[in-house]
């Protein structure tokens, strides 16, 4: 079963925002060390921690994009790949 944050949270984990954002840890990661996805690191071990908002703010800016490619007919068939 996948843990949802709690409503008040402010941070989240790489593993959580990866269940959100229903991709892998490792393209978190990615997407953290590119400063595509905002975070910060704490602590001693330097553990990354990611704003509730930084992942909202994501979001949004990836919708952006990808309407900015269909506009622009980057993307072709905005279906084509997508799982039944």
């Amino acid at each position: 079963m996948t843990e949802t944050p709690a409503p008040n949270r402010r941070f989240l984990t790489i593993e959580q925002v990866a269940q959100e954002l229903n991709v892998s840890e490792v393209q978190i990661r990615a997407l953290l060390r590119s400063g595509d996805l905002r975070g910060i690191q704490v602590g001693g071990r330097g553990v990354w921690r990611i704003g509730v908002n930084d992942v909202e703010d994501f979001i949004a800016e990836a919708y952006r994009k990808t309407a900015e490619r269909i506009a622009a007919g980057d993307l072709g068939d905005p279906v084509q790949g997508m799982e039944e």
